[in-house]
């Protein structure tokens, strides 16, 4: 198959951390207006809550992890 063909499969996530980077960014600028801020907040939070029931996860690693996991799905959907 040809470089530039148009039925070949396209990877995005050789870009992923320019386009992370530039989401945290506008969701530090633009805080609560920000349309990527109320799910990262949520997935933060139910993460947080599955690392303070779970007996091997820390709430802090599960907020991060449910942080990260929404972010990621807003990035790639």
């Amino acid at each position: 198959m040809a470089a530039d063909d148009p039925q070949e499969p396209k990877h995005q996530d050789h870009e992923l951390i320019p386009d992370a980077t530039a989401e945290i960014k506008g969701i530090a600028k633009e805080g609560m207006k920000h349309p990527s801020t109320k799910p990262v907040l949520t997935g933060a939070a139910v993460g947080a809550v599955a690392g303070a029931l779970l007996p091997v996860v820390t709430w802090p690693v599960g907020l991060i992890a449910g942080a990260g996991f929404m972010l990621y799905k807003r990035i790639r959907p």
